[in-house]
Formats: structure tokens, sequence, C-alpha cells
């Protein structure tokens, strides 16, 4: 493991790398089991502590996979290299009822708030299983013949369906999605080659799974019907180890020292949590801890020899800086300055980008502000590690002349010729998404025609989609942002892109 943590610091081509980061994270949890089986002094094959975990045998020309008493049969499904899960305790648990509900023709219902990695975990299942897992981010749009494609499609091909956030779905839609599962089930129970589903005869492939995710206690959401409830194994999710994650996925980034970082990282964030003001904006839940571990991945192949310390405030700082009140600011670099002692942070010198920002500053006909060059810098920041940016603040605030200032930038850049992958020119969409229906917003089906018209958002995205330069396209959506229209969004902007 050392060395292909060793590997991992030198130049590779991306897709080694993640290959190697993959291998890293599982043989990290593979080294967690037997270092914990001789702990406890347990070494035999019928020890529960060997059975409860995720095992592979090789049997007649099949791989068959093992957990506890369900068995599965290797899919052998080709789905790239890419990134696996860290393997904490709730991940295992999360596998165990997971595949329990696959051995008796369940679905896998894990519950629980934001960020407690319902969907990922599912995904990573399927990745350990070899399945295809299809995301699809329900809404109250969703009716039963939509449904119904989907199921016929899943029991043909075989592969699985996460529904994200199912229980946004309308209670009349959901009791005739339950019909459509029993049939299904039946035909599973009853090993069936083809079944009758909604009036035609279709194909069954046995491997077929339905997984849904649900986030309990927010407006708009539905109670699910009992006929529902009995076709899935209820899993609940709570806050998982942050500490072991981070860890790992330093390790697996390249720091050698990572035991020691991730625990102050742990540690910093909840200091944070507990001594910053309340604001509604801030976040220091797992997706913004793993931003953090992404980012300082990143600097940490740019610049290998620099001190580790350094690095990882380098990336506390610049992710979290921006999103701080004034008076927050000061009380976080005072957390950081707590927690590493004695390391001082040069500060980084923005040369051709800061020069390019006063230039445009002046030809709009605006004052060389400080702090607007500081928030336009900052946002800058932000951009290279996500691809869902919020500015947040009152009206006159300057907000869209910050991200203005920034695209003019970019622009002049790379008139200029600049060589840097950032420096793109930019185009901008913007939209005010309360001034519309939802509908109009995101594309809606039309009930007495039945077909379907593309939204404004769909529109915009397709047509950016379609470039194949490498400009950059920022749609904005200009306006207060609500549960409503934001919601929507959802799978766009977290790790799934879709």
């Amino acid at each position: 493991m050392n060395k292909l943590a060793a590997l991992v610091r030198q130049e590779l081509l991306p897709l080694v790398r993640d290959v190697c980061r993959a291998l890293i994270t599982i043989d990290v949890h593979a080294r967690d089991i037997v270092s914990e089986m001789v702990q406890i002094k347990n070494a035999s094959i019928a020890s529960f502590e060997w059975l409860k975990q995720l095992r592979y045998y090789f049997e007649s020309d099949l791989t068959v996979i093992r957990m506890a008493n369900a068995q599965y049969t290797y899919g052998y499904e080709y789905l790239g290299a890419s990134d696996r899960l860290v393997i904490t305790p709730l991940t295992d648990r999360c596998y165990l009822c997971l595949m329990g509900a696959l051995q008796l023709d369940l679905g896998g219902a894990p519950a629980g708030p934001a960020g407690t990695g319902k969907t990922e975990t599912t995904k990573d299942l399927a990745k350990a299983l070899a399945k295809q897992c299809v995301v699809f981010n329900c809404s109250d749009q969703v009716d039963y013949k939509m449904m119904g494609r989907f199921f016929s499609g899943l029991a043909q091909s075989g592969a699985w369906a996460c529904f994200d956030e199912f229980n946004r779905i309308n209670i009349e839609v959901l009791s005739v999605i339950a019909q459509q599962l029993i049939t299904i089930r039946d035909a599973k129970a009853a090993k069936l080659s083809t079944f009758m589903f909604e009036g035609r005869e279709i194909r069954l492939v046995p491997s077929c799974a339905v997984f849904i995710t649900m986030n309990p206690g927010y407006a708009g959401r539905t109670e699910l019907p009992d006929n529902l409830k009995a076709l899935f194994r209820p899993q609940s999710m709570m806050v998982p180890d942050y500490r072991l994650i981070a860890e790992v996925i330093l390790y697996s980034e390249g720091f050698e020292n990572s035991k020691v970082l991730a625990r102050k990282m742990v540690q910093m964030y909840k200091l944070c949590s507990e001594q910053l003001s309340q604001q509604d904006h801030y976040d220091f839940g797992m997706r913004a801890v793993k931003s953090v571990l992404v980012m300082a991945g990143v600097l940490k192949r740019e610049s290998p020899n620099i001190d580790e310390d350094l690095v990882l405030i380098r990336a506390l700082r610049d992710s979290n800086l921006p999103k701080f009140l004034t008076d927050d600011a000061i009380l976080f670099k005072a957390i950081i300055q707590d927690l590493f002692p004695n390391v001082l942070l040069p500060e980084h010198d923005y040369g051709e980008l800061r020069r390019t920002i006063v230039d445009v500053q002046t030809r709009r006909g605006l004052q060389n502000d400080e702090s607007q060059i500081r928030k336009v810098i900052q946002f800058y920041e932000t951009m290279l590690i996500r691809h869902g940016v919020m500015l947040v603040g009152p009206t006159l605030g300057g907000k869209t002349t910050v991200y203005r200032i920034l695209a003019d930038s970019l622009t002049d850049l790379h008139a200029n010729g600049v060589n840097y992958h950032f420096y793109q020119p930019v185009h901008t969409y913007v939209l005010n998404p309360k001034s519309i229906t939802a509908g109009e917003l995101y594309g809606e089906f039309n009930k007495t025609t039945m077909e379907w018209k593309d939204g404004l958002m769909g529109s915009s995205v397709r047509q950016c989609v379609t470039d194949q330069t490498k400009d950059h396209h920022w749609i904005i959506c200009d306006g207060p942002v609500d549960a409503v229209w934001i919601e929507n969004l959802n799978t766009v902007l977290d790790d799934n892109k879709m």
C-alpha cells in the first residue's frame, strides 16, 4: 500500500491515478478487516466477523459474491475506472442490509439527512457487484406511465435503479408504483423468463433491482403507502465517520501524514460548526469535507515538495474563506492558527490574474476596490473546485459585478495568450428562475398532446453541451433561491452531474 501511495505522488495519467486511488481505498478496508480479526483472535471461516464482509468466490466458471447469508452472481458490467467509496462501519452495515434485501427480492431504502451517503453507497454497492446503476432524480412531475416505462426497461436489462428523493412523488402515483413493483417481484419469485407487465409481455432478467433514497422531514414530502413500504427494506443512515474518510482519501491522494492531518481537519470542522455564527449558507457536512480533500490532492500534485501541513491549510483556507462573513473569517483564521501552530501560510501571488482584474474594473468605470478584487479571486478559486457556485449577499452587494468582472478577466487572459487551462472565453446565460413556472424552467409533459416540451434550463444546458471548444459556459440563475426550484438540481450539483 505504501508503494501505491508513493506511486500516486508521481506524474501519472489520469486513468492510472484513478485506478490506484480505487485500489488504495479498497486495500485500506481489507487491511482493517484483517487487523480487526487478529485483535479479537478469531480466525475461523465460520465466525460472523468474517461472514459479514463482502466476499468474492470463483465457482465453476462463475464469480459469486457472498455477504452473511446473501449470495449474488457477479454482473461483469464494465463501468469504467471510477472512484470507490471509503468503506466505513456505516457503509458495511448498509451493504449488509441491501444485500439481505436483494436476497429476498426486495428493494433497499436508505433514509437519512443530506450528505450521509445514501445514493453514493447504493452506487458503490453496484460497482462492487459490477451492475449498472441508473440514478434518477424524482420530482412531483413523475407519473405512473413514466415509471412503468422505467420499470419495464429495468426488468429487460437487469440493471439497477436508484430513485433519489423518492418521497417527493405524489401519493396517488406511489400506490400505482407499488402495484408495478409487486408484478415484477412476483415474476422474480416464480423464476419466470417472461411475464405480463402493463398489458404486454416482456422478458425478465432476474438481477434487476430498485433502490429508493429518502430525505425525511422536508416540505412537500409524502409518507410512503404501506403496500409500498412492504417492498423495501428500510435502512437508517446517520453521519459517517469523517475522520476515517478524510484519512483514507488523503492517503489515496498521496499524503504521508494522513492520520494526523485528518484528525486536525475534522477537529477544525467541529470547532467551526460550534463557534462561528449560524448562517443559512454555511455547511460543514460531508460534501464540504470532500471538496477540501479533492482540492488538497490537486495542490499536493502541483507542488509535491511543499510541507503537507501547508498544503492542507491552503486547501482549507481557499475553499472555506470565501463563504464566511467578515467576523467569522477572523475567527476561522484563529482556529487554523490554533490547530497548526507555527505554520505561516505565504500569501498566494496572482500576478497576471490580479492585473487583468484591475484593468477590467477600470474599463468598466469602477474603482479598484481591494475587497472586491479579493472577492473576484475567491470566486475564481471556488470555480476551480466546484461545478456549482452560489453568490450570496444583499441587494447591491456586487454579486453580478463580481461574476462579470471574472468573466471578462478570463476572456481577456485567453485573448492575451496566457497559457493556463482555466483561462478560456466565458459565455453567460442569465435567467431568473422565479419569473417563470417550474414547467417553463425545467420542461414539462403536456397532458393533452402527450409530448415533452423543453424548459429554459434544459435548452440552455443542451446548447452549452454541444459546444466542442474548451470555452466556459456559465448558466446563471439570477434570483432568490428557494427549495422549490433549486431542489430539482440536486443530482446535477452533486457528484453524479446528471
